[in-house]
């Protein structure tokens, strides 16, 4: 454990900034998980509605630097994607 009082300030902001990061990256795998049951049920509305949100999420998390841009950048893809081939299959 640290000793010095600017080492123990920094510890404890550390321990908040990983619960932050914990919560947000949480919350972001459980936009992704709605949206992967709503192609799964193929819900058109629920898809759109879904795929917005999940993107918008993912996109906060990658400025906030939770997880890196290329990672955002290819989840996004990749659920677009998929939820495209739902939302044009007729």
């Amino acid at each position: 454990m640290a000793n010095h009082k600017s080492a123990l300030k920094r510890h404890r902001q550390s321990i908040a900034q990983r619960l932050r990061n914990r919560s947000q990256r949480s919350a972001m795998k459980n936009t992704v998980k709605k949206l992967h049951s709503a192609i799964e049920s193929n819900d058109k509305d629920a898809v759109r509605i879904t795929l917005v949100d999940a993107t918008s999420i993912i996109a906060k998390t990658a400025t906030k630097g939770i997880i890196h841009s290329n990672t955002a950048s290819r989840t996004i893809s990749r659920l677009t994607k998929r939820a495209n081939a739902v939302l044009l299959a007729g």
